[in-house]
């Protein structure tokens, strides 16, 4: 077995255009070699929200380039990578397809095995590439598009224990900094603002708090917020301090409901899998809110369970996990063919359970 298994990631599923260089050691140990991304919020500010085919002709753009930034910083060549793996799902279609197709030309014209690798297994994984955490753990995996508790079994074997049944929180983030007048992306607008706010000055919703299991629910209150928000409206144009105060009270209704299904998960997960689990990975975009990260320290600390949450720049999408993800499931002489599809919905947990956000003619959203 060689030594490094070394790979190129790349990521194009939403509004990153990213490539990676990650190495995996023989004894599971990663090594970053690389990490760049690209964002498209410039692109975006007009339209109060990512435009997928303005983000998709981006990323046909950009995917050269980013790819090449990301060899020279690692300091190596396409001669030197043994597989290069690729987001194939979910997210948006024409992101997925334009970097799916530079994947299969890049691997084509280089000799290389590549893979299509699914975006939400790259999120969850993070904890493994950041912090060599073993397996079985649980996690929250929070990010623009998805909320879903996990019992991470394998690399490849996920148990769903509950998520959101409406809004992902990272969308729920955006439309509310919306609503109240704040920039994108939604999530580090209203945690600054937040920071100077009174969270208990308006009576927010925690929606589904009470009842059983660790299911989530997050458009009542972007409703409730808005609805907080018309009634300032009517009393004349708001104040610095009333938007802190909004912003304040809608991310701590958010903590507050990450905390109570958090200690549902937890015992879940022991149901589920024998034993309380050892360590709680905080994963995805939403995992880079540090009021967030800190309050659920905290529960894990009263429970004896080890909190993890990976640097920053590995929370939001970035080609490293999407390597890390290749590295961890590749086996030789078992990579995706050249008739590999792009997939917008992928779920985690494959088993024939209903979806947690319904289902369309492509299949299940999550």
């Amino acid at each position: 077995m060689a030594t490094f298994l070394t790979v190129l990631g790349i990521e194009s599923s939403c509004d990153d255009t990213a490539a990676a260089v990650v190495q995996r050691a023989a004894d599971g140990t990663a090594g970053i070699r690389s990490s760049i991304a690209h964002g498209q919020k410039d692109l975006h500010r007009d339209y109060g929200g990512i435009v997928p085919e303005i983000a998709a002709r981006a990323h046909a753009v950009r995917l050269d380039s980013v790819t090449q930034q990301a060899l020279d910083t690692a300091k190596t060549s396409l001669d030197d990578i043994d597989l290069i793996a690729v987001t194939a799902g979910p997210g948006l279609i024409g992101g997925l397809l334009a970097g799916v197709a530079f994947a299969k030309g890049l691997a084509a014209g280089a000799g290389k095995p590549f893979l299509g690798v699914n975006h939400l297994v790259g999120h969850a994984l993070t904890a493994r590439m950041t912090h060599g955490v073993a397996f079985p753990y649980l996690t929250l995996l929070a990010s623009g598009g998805h909320c879903q508790f996990l019992a991470v079994r394998s690399a490849d074997s996920f148990l769903r224990l509950g998520g959101t049944i409406d809004d992902a929180p990272g969308e729920a983030f955006d439309k509310s900094a919306r609503l109240i007048g704040l920039d994108q992306p939604g999530g580090p607008a209203i945690e600054q603002c937040a920071r100077c706010g009174n969270p208990n000055r308006f009576a927010l919703p925690r929606p589904l708090s009470g009842r059983k299991g660790c299911s989530m629910s997050f458009s009542g209150l972007k409703t409730a917020l808005l609805q907080a928000h018309t009634k300032i409206q009517a009393e004349g144009d708001p104040t610095d301090s009333d938007i802190s105060d909004l912003a304040a009270g809608f991310q701590q209704a958010i903590v507050d409901i990450f905390v109570e299904k958090s200690c549902a998960a937890l015992e879940m997960y022991h149901q589920e899998m024998g034993e309380k689990p050892n360590v709680f990975a905080f994963c995805g975009g939403v995992a880079a809110n540090q009021t967030i990260r800190q309050n659920l320290q905290t529960l894990c600390a009263h429970s004896s369970v080890e909190f993890v949450a990976p640097p920053l720049q590995y929370c939001t999408d970035n080609a490293a996990m999407i390597a890390w993800t290749g590295a961890e499931i590749y086996q030789p002489g078992q990579s995706s063919g050249f008739d590999l599809k792009a997939r917008p919905r992928w779920p985690l947990d494959e088993r024939n359970i209903p979806p947690l956000l319904g289902s369309g003619r492509k299949g299940p959203k999550s």
